[in-house]
């Protein structure tokens, strides 16, 4: 038997799920608009464990949605775990946070396009088959109207993600199809983590960091 502990603040979503062999048993979410991670993370990791009659003593490993996503989401996720899998000496997990944002997308045909914003009109985005297999890489992209016209042109698509409201004002191809309001969850961790922890496919807890994709810019204030 394995208990894995799911960590998932790469959005506005705070989200923590507690799962036994892959399946989940608890699991606890909030987005609140807002990030309050930091205020949240620690309180939604005892009331899973709670409500299961559990104590982090039980966990086998704990997983952590690696991103891309937001800067300072992800480093409150991954100091977290990291704290964690160091005190209680268990592997460290990590999971592509727009992989399991696709598994929330259940047809039988087409591809699914998750994406997250980047602010302005960029996204971070990646395709998947609905068998959740990776067609094209994650990648960093602005947005126009030939986007994923390569994919449109034979396929029913799946776009879901933070990144859905400005990409269906863009893209108007009769083979989009648009998931509004869905953000990554640690639901949808839990096959994902269980499958690395079956492969002994651990990280290292000392060097291990998010996926940020892209470097992190801030302007300075013009004096």
């Amino acid at each position: 038997m394995s208990l894995i502990l799911n960590i998932e603040t790469a959005t506005k979503n705070c989200s923590v799920s507690l799962a036994e062999n892959g399946k989940i048993i608890a699991l606890k979410e909030v987005n609140d608009g807002g990030y309050s991670h930091a205020e949240n993370l620690h309180v939604f990791v005892q009331d899973v464990l709670k409500e299961v009659n559990m104590t982090l003593k039980n966990v086998d490993a704990v997983a952590v949605s690696k991103g891309p996503g937001s800067f300072t989401g992800l480093r409150i996720g991954v100091s977290t775990v990291k704290g964690l899998c160091y005190a209680l000496d268990i592997p460290l997990i990590s999971t592509s946070t727009l992989q399991a944002l696709a598994l929330q997308v259940t047809k039988e045909k087409g591809l699914v396009i998750p994406m997250l914003d980047a602010r302005r009109m960029e996204v971070y985005s990646a395709v998947f088959n609905t068998d959740n297999s990776l067609v094209r890489e994650i990648q960093a992209q602005v947005l126009d109207e030939n986007s994923f016209a390569t994919y449109l042109e034979n396929n029913d698509v799946y776009f879901i993600g933070d990144g859905v409201s400005k990409t269906k004002e863009i893209i108007t191809h009769k083979n989009a199809f648009f998931i509004d309001d869905k953000l990554p969850s640690a639901n949808e961790m839990a096959q994902l983590s269980f499958d690395k922890f079956q492969q002994k496919d651990f990280e290292d807890v000392a060097y291990f960091e998010p996926f940020y994709l892209k470097d992190f810019v801030t302007n300075a204030k013009k004096k």
